[in-house]
């Protein structure tokens, strides 16, 4: 009888302890595409609709002056964050160019496509091995309208694994000078074909 008491005991303050135990809490985040600007030697992070983020602690990373990259925070209070990772990507301009036809267009598989601000935001995935590929926007000059076409060489790399890409080109060059919105064509040589998108950057 005596055991059965203490093995039942046991068993109640084994619940009880379960109880008591909480789970232990992960903080809000959020990622978001953003910008690097430095006042002075303060690095602060631009959000595309042109908040303005204050990390409380920064460490290990000192980005240039309108570096684009992915942003990884919770926040605290006011426009005050706590950064929790930030990883630049691919920041480029568009170029202007009278050949598309000579443009390597090498297939990408595309996760996202979006304006924000003044940037087009890609996510994209590529076959990668161990070459460095290279990225450009480029803007037809012998179109009347703004037709904007991707470009994505291999280099010869060969056949590889699956790799995550993002990129964001400044749109700036191709703005309305009057502010209001410009529409504009990006042709993407996918897997598929190539797929077109008619966005507008406002």
């Amino acid at each position: 009888m005596k055991w059965k008491y203490f093995a039942y005991l046991t068993v109640f303050f084994l619940i009880v302890l379960a109880c008591d135990k909480e789970d232990k809490r992960v903080d809000n985040f959020l990622v978001e595409f953003a910008t690097v600007v430095k006042p002075a030697d303060k690095i602060t992070f631009q959000l595309d609709n042109n908040k303005i983020l204050i990390p409380k602690e920064l460490k290990d990373y000192s980005g240039n002056n309108g570096q684009r990259v992915i942003l990884n925070y919770t926040p605290l209070r006011g426009d005050t964050v706590k950064v929790n990772n930030v990883s630049d990507i691919f920041t480029g301009t568009v170029q202007e160019i009278s050949a598309v036809a000579d443009l390597v267009k090498d297939p990408v598989k595309i996760q996202s496509i979006w304006v924000g601000g003044n940037y087009l935001n890609m996510i994209l995935e590529i076959e990668y091995y161990d070459k460095t590929h290279t990225i450009g926007l480029f803007r037809d000059t012998q179109s009347p309208t703004i037709n904007l076409y991707f470009a994505h060489t291999k280099n010869d790399d060969p056949r590889g694994y699956v790799k995550k890409l993002s990129a964001s080109f400044s749109l700036s060059s191709i703005k309305s000078v009057d502010g209001s919105p410009t529409p504009f064509r990006i042709n993407i040589n996918t897997y598929s074909g190539v797929r077109v998108f008619e966005l507008e950057v406002k």
